[in-house]
């Protein structure tokens, strides 16, 4: 396949880390934004996905602005951190 990628081709560590934390950034961001606009939905969502777990115990509102940054800093981070891991080990097994 002339130009272009084969899935046999090794993953960039980098170019993976840079879309995953692009990634959890964005998911993130609409997160927050769920959570400012219907909280007891976006809380009950989640909880859906947690297997009924009651999470309005847990969560507090209003959510604010400092909470709200500096959960997304940590999701790109983390995201960058785990696209770097990830395609590390794609390429050892592979």
């Amino acid at each position: 396949m002339k130009g272009g990628v084969k899935m046999t081709d090794k993953l960039s560590p980098k170019r993976t880390a840079n879309a995953l934390a692009i990634t959890a950034g964005i998911v993130s961001l609409i997160c927050y934004i769920l959570i400012l606009v219907a909280p007891a939905g976006t809380v009950s969502f989640f909880g859906a996905i947690f297997h009924s777990i009651d999470l309005s115990k847990i969560s507090t509102e209003p959510v604010s602005i400092w909470y709200g940054l500096l959960g997304i800093i940590e999701a790109i981070v983390l995201g960058w951190i785990i696209g770097w891991l990830f395609a590390r080990i794609y390429n050892k097994v592979r």
